[in-house]
């Protein structure tokens, strides 16, 4: 399961890239990876990994720069990496459902009372939808990344803001960011056990 969960963000990452490469800007790799917020050095890895499989197509461009262009082959895969993961995010939909609808039975009948998410994606709306059939309330969700923007009727916080939130505990509420949001959550105070999430991978305890 795990390399499945694995290969499937890879295949995001992936797909991201061919799609802010396909809108012609002249990109460097730090530019995608502010962009994307995926890390330079994977980053690095993923471009060289479509140049070797002729998806993309590297041109020097002034200033030490370059810049990065989809092959015919490249939106050719743009278009089956796009089938992919809707059917991938088809099945993680259904999956989250169930997993997230047994996490809060489990701690509904622990006797929890409220929770602030960590991470603000498609999978935290399917944790919020499914937090509405239980006796659990909503404190809150942060997200650096998408600070102020709406959250069904919430305004999702700053990161660094979770400390005021009056919760008993931290639902992981994203995917793709798990692993960096669980390591954000410990070195920011956060005990590992207050932390619950619904994927086997996050080096979290439930």
């Amino acid at each position: 399961m795990n390399s499945k969960k694995s290969n499937e963000e890879d295949s995001y990452k992936s797909l991201l890239l061919l799609d802010e490469i396909s809108k012609g800007e002249a990109l460097s790799q730090r530019d995608l990876s502010k962009k994307l917020n995926i890390a330079l050095g994977l980053v690095n890895s993923y471009i060289k990994n479509l140049v070797s499989k002729g998806y993309i197509t590297i041109k020097a461009i002034p200033a030490k720069r370059y810049a990065y262009y989809l092959t015919p082959k490249g939106f050719t895969e743009k278009t089956r990496l796009t089938y992919q993961l809707l059917q991938s995010f088809t099945n993680l939909y259904r999956e989250s459902r169930r997993d997230f609808k047994e996490l809060f039975t489990r701690l509904s009948q622990e006797g929890v009372r409220r929770v602030v998410f960590a991470g603000a994606d498609e999978v935290a709306e399917i944790a919020y939808l499914s937090l509405q059939e239980f006796d659990i309330a909503f404190a809150g969700i942060v997200d650096n990344e998408r600070e102020g923007k709406d959250f069904f009727k919430y305004t999702i916080m700053p990161f660094e803001g979770i400390h005021e939130i009056e919760a008993d505990f931290v639902i992981i509420s994203s995917f793709l960011k798990r692993e960096s949001i669980f390591k954000k959550l410990v070195e920011s105070g956060i005990p590992p056990e207050k932390i619950k999430s619904i994927f086997p991978q996050s080096p979290e305890s439930t």
